[in-house]
């Protein structure tokens, strides 16, 4: 099958809880107006790996698409589109290592990243939660996919005569065993395993994801208990930061957090997160240190 042109490609991830079931998206937009999307998910992710997940997801399929001219990636991940574009060919120098000599954190995806980034991709931030259409769908599918849902996702076909089209809606009564296959694909001597949503599947207008508390309210009691026990970890990590006093970068914050990396250095120098207040600490090099005390402390020392 002969694809047009692709005009551009959106990715994002999420995770409920960090780390927690995890889930990512990815929308192929094509120069006639189709899209193609794609979705998937992981039982035990972190945000910043599902991030990843779709990226490399959507290089795999770029590669199998064969198109020569270039196109721009847009992610919401500044660590992604840093890392791999910046950060990535000094770790590959040093081994794998980060400047203080620390193991790269995802060095697995990494290595599959860079053997599927090419030339002719062109990566691009752009901000989350601001109203892009494509991106804030790719949020969509991974958020849904990360609280256990199963979206329908618009697939590109094209005709016997030649036109392109696009698929209908699957029956309702699917269920999640039935429209989601395990894919597995060798690149160079990696594997890729992820759950991918097969390719009958399309998402309608009026099926797009609302919000996720209404997502929240449907889940299974058993699927909020784990939510809730990874909540704790989470917090459990928090304090180990602050009791020993280490100092966190921007996207490690964010992981924590599970949030944008944008969404903690946009909040100013010190600012309060559930029960800890956040200082901005310093700056080394192109990463600004953070520093986390517990509220109560802080009072007991005013």
């Amino acid at each position: 099958m002969t694809l047009p042109k692709i005009k551009s490609i959106y990715t994002d991830g999420a995770c409920s809880g960090n780390p927690g079931p995890g889930g990512w998206g990815v929308v192929i937009c094509f120069a006639n107006d189709n899209i193609q999307e794609l979705g998937g998910a992981d039982p035990k992710a972190t945000n910043n790996r599902m991030e990843m997940q779709a990226a490399i997801a959507a290089l795999e399929w770029f590669a199998k698409s064969g198109q020569t001219e270039p196109v721009t990636l847009y992610t919401d991940s500044e660590y992604l589109k840093n890392g791999i574009t910046k950060w990535i060919q000094g770790w590959k120098k040093k081994g794998w290592k980060t400047s203080t000599g620390a193991p790269v954190i995802n060095q697995d995806l990494w290595e599959l990243l860079d053997e599927l980034n090419c030339r002719q991709i062109q990566w691009q931030h752009v901000r989350g939660h601001s109203g892009d259409r494509y991106n804030d769908r790719c949020d969509a599918i991974a958020r849904a996919f990360s609280l256990r849902q199963t979206p329908t996702l618009q697939q590109f076909e094209q005709t016997t005569s030649g036109e392109s089209t696009n698929f209908k809606p699957p029956s309702p009564s699917l269920s999640f065993n039935t429209i989601v296959s395990q894919a597995t694909d060798k690149i160079g001597n990696k594997t890729i395993e992820s759950n991918l949503v097969a390719p009958d599947l399309l998402i309608s207008n009026s099926a797009m994801i609302d919000s996720t508390a209404d997502f929240l309210d449907n889940l299974p009691r058993e699927v909020r208990v784990e939510q809730l026990r990874n909540l704790i970890e989470t917090l459990h990590i928090a304090d180990e930061v602050a009791t020993k006093g280490y100092l966190i970068t921007s996207s490690e914050l964010a992981d924590l957090m599970d949030v944008n990396a944008s969404a903690v250095t946009s909040r100013g120098d010190k600012w309060v997160w559930r029960n800890w207040v956040v200082s901005r600490a310093r700056r080394e090099g192109n990463q600004i240190l953070w520093l986390l005390e517990r509220i109560d402390h802080v009072n007991s020392n005013d």
